[in-house]
């Protein structure tokens, strides 16, 4: 029976999507991002974690500690979601609160040294993601592919 015909159609015809849609490259990163972002949750989730919980280790890591509103601003994340991830995270012993001296209704979060080693696991197992996500790529194809997408990334906020 021809491929095309019916039910002998092969693993990925029911996945297949229409060639329209393949042509734009928004719909492509969409799935992309999809798929990444799934199989990285998976790897979080069998520590108990979301994708949250790392992108508030990284913040903390990359522009160190911050009251928790201005934290919850910074990531896009609600304040009730934020207090919730920030309160496991201390629960953990991966960040540490603190109120601040200068005003007392402000509480700072800092990332503990036990927060740095969870972080580096966490981007082992997301560099891991990557590396099977983009393995149809070589080197330069990779390093490309990120130098359009920082590009593309760093030109939504200005449309």
């Amino acid at each position: 029976m021809d491929e095309l015909d019916g039910d002998d159609r092969g693993a990925d015809a029911g996945r297949a999507a229409p060639p329209s849609l393949v042509g734009l490259s928004t719909y492509l990163l969409s799935l992309t991002g999809k798929a990444a972002r799934g199989r990285l949750a998976e790897r979080l989730a069998g520590q108990g974690l979301r994708l949250w919980h790392m992108a508030v280790l990284a913040a903390l890591a990359d522009f160190g500690p911050h009251a928790q509103r201005d934290l919850g601003a910074r990531l896009s994340v609600d304040p009730s979601d934020m207090a919730k991830v920030i309160e496991q995270l201390a629960r953990g012993g991966h960040v540490e609160r603190t109120r601040d001296p200068a005003d007392r209704r402000r509480v700072v979060v800092a990332l503990t040294g036990d927060g740095r080693a969870l972080l580096d696991r966490l981007t082992a197992d997301a560099e891991r993601v990557q590396d099977e996500l983009l393995a149809p790529l070589d080197a330069g194809e990779r390093a490309a592919l990120h130098a359009l997408l920082v590009k593309v990334y760093g030109g939504i906020g200005d449309r």
